[in-house]
């Protein structure tokens, strides 16, 4: 399978996701939006997979290619085919089929739980655990988009996560987080790790690296689940 992804800055990269995807042998690509780089025609990838960032969905006039991102991200859903938004990338995704996107009430930083739905589609039963502790570092949200399925709220965020059609899933949160990835997020953006109730500390962060080996075979199996949607 051809994977391609979406990377918005460049100590944001596909954490767990890409040894995943090697030791399936599946083929990576990559654009980085923020490099200036083409975006791939439709026909050479089969699952595309959307990064987060530190941006807003709304930021065009500071990173005017969100707007060329947009138009891509529709084209790749019309065409039918797999694709995962991580953080930011579920932002985008929520924008392009219709929901709001804004400020959260919170910004949700570190080792948090979810609740997952109890009317999960059928085909993510087994894949997606109940009640998971996993790495979030966000301050937005969105709207649930129509036709699209809530999997998972949480009590600083309403909308966690959804899936759309069965083939397109949004994650508020960081499955693939390893600890190299979360120390890189701590490295960049420690200004965020201010003192509020949602946002742990860097120590409390770091050491949650324990937890990585558990939400990343999560994240295997989410895109396993997708793989199978081409």
């Amino acid at each position: 399978m051809k994977i391609h992804w979406l990377q918005h800055v460049d100590f944001e990269g596909l954490g767990s996701m890409e040894k995943w995807a090697r030791e399936k042998g599946h083929t990576l690509s990559c654009t980085r939006l923020f490099a200036g780089e083409t975006l791939l025609p439709l026909d050479l990838f089969d699952l595309l997979i959307v990064m987060g960032g530190p941006m807003g969905v709304h930021d065009q006039d500071k990173y005017p290619w969100l707007q060329g991102e947009k138009v891509f991200l529709r084209r790749v859903i019309a065409a039918g085919k797999p694709v995962l938004g991580v953080c930011l990338g579920a932002q985008l995704l929520a924008d392009v089929l219709g929901a709001q996107v804004m400020a959260n009430k919170e910004k949700e930083i570190g080792w948090f739980p979810l609740e997952r739905v109890k009317d999960v589609p059928e085909g993510l039963e087994g894949v997606l655990p109940v009640c998971p502790t996993v790495f979030h570092w966000h301050g937005d949200t969105f709207t649930l988009p129509e036709k699209a399925v809530r999997l998972y709220s949480s009590a600083a965020c309403v909308n966690q996560a959804f899936v759309y059609e069965e083939r397109v899933i949004g994650l508020q949160f960081h499955l693939e987080t390893t600890p190299v990835s979360a120390a890189s997020l701590v490295e960049n953006c420690r200004a965020e790790l201010v003192s509020a109730h949602w946002i742990q500390a860097e120590e409390e962060i770091l050491a949650g690296g324990a937890c990585c080996r558990e939400i990343n075979g999560w994240m295997g199996d989410l895109l396993d689940y997708l793989a199978r949607q081409v």
